[in-house]
């Protein structure tokens, strides 16, 4: 349950009435609830640090959790952020997946390195895993959006900015909801950024190669001004001045001449523009200026989307944009020393970005495998900051699409294949009261997470009369719930209908989602060989023997299973995992320094799909071997498997 509710709106003064004037341009289904959630608030969680890289007093965040709830502790701790830049779901109606690679098992992976043979990528074992799903009701979407905006807006500074990212789906429409609510003067571009990706036999329309990016500003005070950094190409050679000067010119892009050239009319302005500035300077020498290319303007044709043969910056994450894209963004509307959040971070270029470029940073994501790419990428980079967890309530199963398909095996009796109608997730058959509908609230909708009056009055009001008349009772799951006892008092007090209604918590269903792995290892005196001697030297190592991840392996079962059955040629080779499992093992941390609570990654390895070992940030190209070292004694182990489920175990 939420704590606390944090206003969208700015608090009012004493004695002054809640500010609620707004009105919706753009109407369409769910207005109403719309705003009745704004009126509401945002919902406030407690947040709890799970890790800290680097500096202590790091203001750069990491955060699990979904955009309402980030952008209310965000205001509750008075946090303003100076730009934003948003990538959030296109509604393409699409599902997106993540390939999730086999490792090498470790005495397989000695062996080739023993016998000098290369790994071939194509060899590798592979499966889908679904991230999310971005299929949306377009009404949902827009409601969903809109939410998402305000309380974005909330917690800008006065001279923030604002990118949202969208392609030609729903980003007409989402146009509008930001002329609403950032206002039309404060529009300041389209941005069209066209890329060449490999399109397929297009007979029907033209190849669609570009992406929208809407730039606003938040226009609250008219005499304010905005963060805006021209931004040039690098190609001046193309210029008209390089053409001009182009004698003159030294060291690439600069102009040497004389402070006092002969007469010459390509001087007339130019070197006019500059004389002022050194007439106050009389010691000899020349006038030196730089050239630049053309500003860039707002159709972006120079970033390409990423190579998937990029293996330097691809991490085989579904949605990743090029870092060059950022870079502009960041560089064009902040400086350095500012906070730069991206409330859809996805697989953190953002972050890693800003980082780069001196700014500090939010990224918020709902996604395990989104905070984990991240928190891993940043690590890489050098970066300071806090791993966070919005503590809402529900164990996600990864990720929103996963866990909700999760939920419907979990619900006891629940058969969705002939469903009631969309509002229900399906029904439990009663030997008794025959059909009993079931609502389930949507995980990747976070108006529909919350059980209060304005969605228990839709049920009576909307849901339940639209249910056949032999309907006797129906059941409600919820995740988070103003007041039960309230909640049961307004649906007596209603009296609309006679079917029988049930509240149901569901984090008593996701409890049951979250099963740990199982490994065995045996922590050791690190050893070497001295003269034909084994010695004991400085340092631990973790030895790993067996590890084994029910969830893993169902996932490899399903694929097998699927695969196999539509294989007409019969060729299909089934994934197999050896005994000891640890080709199910992504990443391995030891912490030093405590034995619960916040994490300390005091030691850590990280294993690439062709199996070589990045220790401690640093790549090798060596196999790992199945085991972790670390110089002081570890009290804790931590075992990320290929798909993204993390378990600790304490070190005796």
């Amino acid at each position: 349950m939420a704590v606390k509710y944090i206003p969208f709106f700015p608090e009012p003064i004493e004695g002054q009435a809640i500010l609620s004037n707004f009105n919706r341009t753009l109407r369409y289904k769910g207005n109403s609830d719309v705003k009745g959630r704004l009126l509401r608030g945002m919902p406030y969680y407690e947040v709890e640090t799970v890790e800290t890289v680097g500096e202590q007093s790091t203001e750069n965040m990491v955060i699990r959790g979904e955009c309402l709830s980030a952008c209310a502790y965000l205001k509750d701790k008075g946090i303003k952020v100076d730009l934003v830049y948003i990538d959030p779901p296109f509604a393409s109606g699409a599902d997106y997946a993540k390939k999730v690679y086999i490792r090498r098992n470790p005495k397989i992976a000695e062996a080739i390195a023993k016998a000098e043979e290369e790994l071939d990528i194509d060899e590798l074992k592979a499966f889908e895993e679904k991230m999310y799903g971005d299929v949306w009701d377009k009404e949902k979407y827009l409601n969903w959006m809109y939410e998402n905006l305000m309380a974005i807006k909330s917690v800008m500074s006065d001279t923030a900015s604002i990118y949202v990212h969208l392609d030609w789906h729903i980003g007409h429409y989402v146009k509008i909801l930001m002329d609403e609510i950032f206002g039309e003067d404060n529009f300041r571009n389209e941005i069209i950024w066209h890329y060449r990706t490999y399109q397929g036999q297009v007979k029907d329309y033209f190849p669609r190669k570009h992406d929208l990016i809407f730039w606003y500003v938040k226009g609250d005070n008219e005499t304010r001004k905005d963060i805006f950094n021209l931004i040039y190409t690098d190609n001046y050679k193309e210029t008209v001045d390089y053409a001009r000067w182009k004698e003159f010119i030294v060291n690439d892009n600069e102009i040497r001449y004389p402070k006092y050239p002969t007469k010459d009319s390509r001087f007339d302005g130019y070197y006019n523009r500059y004389l002022e500035s050194v007439k106050n300077n009389p010691q000899e020498g020349d006038l030196i200026c730089k050239i630049n290319g053309y500003v860039v303007d707002d159709v972006w044709m120079d970033i390409q989307a990423i190579d998937p043969k990029d293996l330097v910056q691809r991490l085989d994450y579904a949605t990743q944009k090029p870092e060059a894209l950022l870079e502009r963004i960041i560089k064009a509307s902040s400086n350095e020393g500012m906070l730069v959040a991206d409330f859809f971070g996805g697989s953190g270029v953002t972050a890693k970005v800003a980082n780069d470029l001196g700014r500090k940073f939010i990224h918020c994501d709902i996604g395990i495998n989104s905070i984990q790419t991240t928190r891993d990428r940043l690590v890489a980079a050098g970066a300071n900051f806090k791993v966070m967890e919005i503590k809402d309530g529900v164990q996600l199963y990864r990720n929103p699409v996963q866990t909700m398909e999760k939920i419907k095996l979990l619900i006891p009796g629940l058969k969705n294949e002939d469903k009631v109608n969309e509002f229900w997730e399906g029904y439990i058959s009663d030997s008794k009261l025959g059909k009993v509908p079931v609502y389930v609230p949507n995980l990747m909708d976070s108006s529909s997470k919350l059980l209060g009056e304005v969605m228990m009055n839709r049920i009576l009001h909307e849901a339940i009369p639209d249910l056949p008349e032999d309907i006797k009772k129906v059941i409600v799951y919820y995740i988070d719930i103003t007041s039960k006892e309230e909640i049961e008092r307004f649906i007596k007090d209603d009296k609309s209908t006679l079917v029988e209604i049930e509240l149901r918590d569901l984090k008593d269903v996701l409890d049951d989602v979250v099963i740990e792995d199982y490994a065995e290892f045996e922590c050791k005196k690190a050893t070497q060989e001295l003269m034909g001697q084994v010695v004991e030297t400085e340092g631990y190592v973790i030895e790993i023997n067996k590890f084994m991840s029910d969830r893993v392996m169902q996932k490899i079962t399903d694929y097998n299973l699927k695969a196999f059955a539509n294989d007409k040629k019969k060729s299909f080779k089934p994934i197999e995992i050896s005994q000891d499992g640890l080709e199910l093992i992504e990443f391995l941390s030891l912490d030093c320094t405590a034995t619960e609570g916040e994490w300390h990654s005091d030691s850590e390895i990280k294993i690439d799909k062709l199996g070589y070992v990045i220790v401690n940030c640093q790549k090798t190209k060596t196999f790992w071997n199945g085991t972790i070292y670390s110089e002081k004694k570890p009290l804790r182990l931590k075992i990320r498997n290929i798909c993204g489920d993390e378990t600790v175990w304490k070190i005796e």
